[in-house]
């Protein structure tokens, strides 16, 4: 059959689409702490966003701890004032697998600790603490995590923990392959790996991933040099051939990594190499070989054992037998649980003299925490607006987690069946409270108990504290609320306490409320003059509905304004007749002198014809 050349050539299309996809840039944000504007470093030119409105603290000139930071200037750091918990919120962060690394910085004023001590969180799980001596350290002036993004944002925190504030100088969030480090069943989103070493074996000079021109899905990784395991012991050896199978998928290791390398000596035939870690914790180790050593020709003339710990995790490693040829890139990987406080690697060789090694990797396996229920973390901010709450509480990132450093105030419950932490408490009494108390503590569904007493809260009572059902405490005592007590309040079957004594409440105190008096409930009204109505109180008058108060009050209002506007029409009416008698008054006798000449004319004329036949009959007139 004749196979269609339009076929072949979409098949071709695709493929060749589906793999740039693959190698699409990955996603990568670098932040200068503190900067103004965007910055350039050299000698990579690399671009760093300037820091606008991510987080809190105080913008300052910048002191490098070590050589290798990054070349910047400025860094953020945070003052106890600002309260114990000050993060960065990076919002619109694809979905993915990033390494996150954050590099510290010194404030070089002299009023400030030099060598601040504070603890770092990824996503609300604590990842790291800066030790002390941190600064003479090149690899302790930064931390790096692996770690899964899915909700679209990066949440960073920094816990103060009362030695000196915290100082950032930079943050790096950049995406490596979602299968990077992949180290079995146990691996996946629950699981953070935080880099405890990596070293570049053989080399002399620290190096990025960029610096070896690595595969920028690598994630740029940090490889701090090492010559040697101790004195005498081991030889560095180097080539300039290249490796085969070095930036594979999914880790993308740089080749010149493998170009580099220990190999024990016939003194000391065994390599090891020991290092601190936490104890009782466990830790994911990536050894690296390459056979670079012009010796070793075929397989099976290099075979050792690696053991951790004292005990054997593989056994006859033959480099060139399992990566298939000589100057190819092998690398294997173990878990191991730690109990103590080192961590020794050994390579014990079996047929040579000599052991090899080129690179080390270890990072300890940090179970992520289970976050708050979102819907209370957003409550939480909304109370912490609504009540004014001073910045020393330090209430950013999540209210539970890290568990080393929950929010004041907050007290927390983890729900098993959830997997989600909930607030069950409030305790803010005594701090100084401005504010008023808003609707949306009704979304901290778990509460049992609230204590706002000796505080300034002004404002009414919210009625929908009356759907928190599981609510048994309520202490809203020596405040300034005013209004009425919610009906609400006597749906709260849980409800044994409430404290509203010291405010400005009226009216009457809600009956189901006095009736739980009966059930050895504990309530206090006093030092309210308005409330009334149940045993302790006042009487309360003919009870109005509050539509019924408001219509009294609108009808007294109509009503004096009715009486206001007939009175002064009555008044302007009256005012009217007085001004016309005032003028009557003044012009009276000019006005009577005028009536009585009218009357004299009328009975003139009147009485002149009645007489008129007489004087025609009698001659002419005297006036003729």
């Amino acid at each position: 059959m004749q196979r269609n050349p339009y076929l072949s050539w979409i098949f071709l299309f695709c493929l060749a689409f589906s793999n740039s996809l693959a190698k699409q840039a990955p996603w990568v944000m670098r932040i200068s702490c503190g900067a103004r504007l965007n910055v350039n470093t050299a000698p990579t030119n690399t671009l760093w966003f300037k820091d606008f409105a991510y987080t809190g603290g105080i913008p300052a000139n910048a002191t490098l701890p070590s050589y290798i930071s990054p070349p910047l200037k400025t860094l953020r750091y945070f003052p106890l004032s600002s309260g114990p918990n000050n993060c960065y919120n990076i919002n619109n962060v694809p979905s993915g697998h990033y390494a996150v690394r954050v590099f510290f910085g010194l404030d070089g004023h002299p009023n400030f600790d030099n060598e601040p001590l504070f603890d770092i969180s990824v996503e609300g799980t604590q990842i790291y603490s800066l030790k002390s001596g941190w600064t003479n350290q090149d690899d302790q002036v930064f931390t790096e995590a692996i770690v899964f993004l899915t909700d679209g944002t990066a949440s960073l925190c920094f816990h103060s923990t009362g030695h000196g504030d915290p100082a950032i100088l930079s943050i790096e969030i950049l995406q490596v392959d979602d299968r990077a480090y992949y180290f079995g069943p146990a691996w996946g989103q629950g699981i953070i790996l935080r880099t405890a070493a990596r070293l570049s074996c053989g080399n002399g000079k620290p190096k990025f991933d960029v610096d070896y021109s690595g595969d920028h899905w690598g994630g740029d990784r940090f490889w701090s040099p090492i010559k040697t395991f101790g004195q005498g012991s081991d030889l560095a050896t180097s080539t300039e051939s290249g490796i085969k199978k070095a930036s594979n998928a999914p880790n993308f290791y740089p080749e010149a990594l493998y170009q580099t390398a220990l190999v024990s000596t016939d003194t000391q035939p065994d390599l090891a190499y020991t290092m601190d870690v936490d104890p009782n914790r466990n830790y994911s180790i990536w050894l690296h070989f390459a056979e670079i050593d012009s010796s070793v020709t075929t397989a099976g003339k290099r075979v050792f054992d690696i053991l951790i710990n004292g005990d054997v995790v593989f056994k006859e490693v033959d480099i060139v037998k399992m990566s298939g040829d000589r100057f190819t890139a092998l690398v294997l990987n173990t878990t191991v649980a730690v109990n103590g406080r080192a961590l020794t690697i050994s390579l014990r060789p079996k047929e040579g003299s000599h052991a090899i090694i080129n690179a080390i990797e270890v990072f300890e396996i940090v179970a992520a925490e289970s976050k708050t229920l979102l819907e209370e973390v957003r409550a939480l901010q909304s109370l912490k607006s609504a009540l004014g709450l001073p910045l020393r509480f330090g209430w950013n990132g999540d209210p539970c987690v890290p568990q080393q450093h929950p929010w004041s105030g907050a007290d927390c419950l983890y729900d098993k069946t959830s997997r989600k932490w909930f607030i069950d408490g409030l305790g803010l009494d005594n701090q100084g409270l401005r504010g008023f108390l808003p609707n949306d503590i009704s979304r901290l569904l778990h509460l049992q108990s609230i204590n706002l007493s000796d505080n300034s809260i002004h404002g009414a009572i919210p009625p929908s504290i009356g759907s928190i059902a599981g609510l048994a405490v309520l202490d809203l005592s020596y405040n300034f609320f005013n209004g009425s007590i919610p009906e609400s309040l006597g749906q709260l079957t849980s409800l044994r306490r409430l404290d509203v004594n010291g405010n400005s409440l009226s009216g009457r105190v809600p009956a189901a409320l006095g009736g739980r008096l009966l059930h050895g409930a504990s309530f206090n009204f006093t030092d309210n003059a308005g409330l009334c109505g149940i045993p302790g109180l006042p009487t309360c008058g003919p009870h109005l509905s509050a539509g019924a108060k408001i219509g009294l009050a609108f009808g007294a209002s109509v009503g004096f304004l009715l009486i206001v506007i007939c009175s002064m029409c009555w008044w302007k009416r009256r005012q009217n007749i007085l001004r016309a008698q005032e003028i009557a008054a003044r012009g009276a006798p000019y006005a009577k002198a005028r009536t009585h000449l009218s009357h004299d004319i009328q009975l003139t004329r009147h009485y002149n014809h009645g007489n008129a036949r007489t004087a025609a009959e009698n001659g002419p007139s005297l006036l003729s």
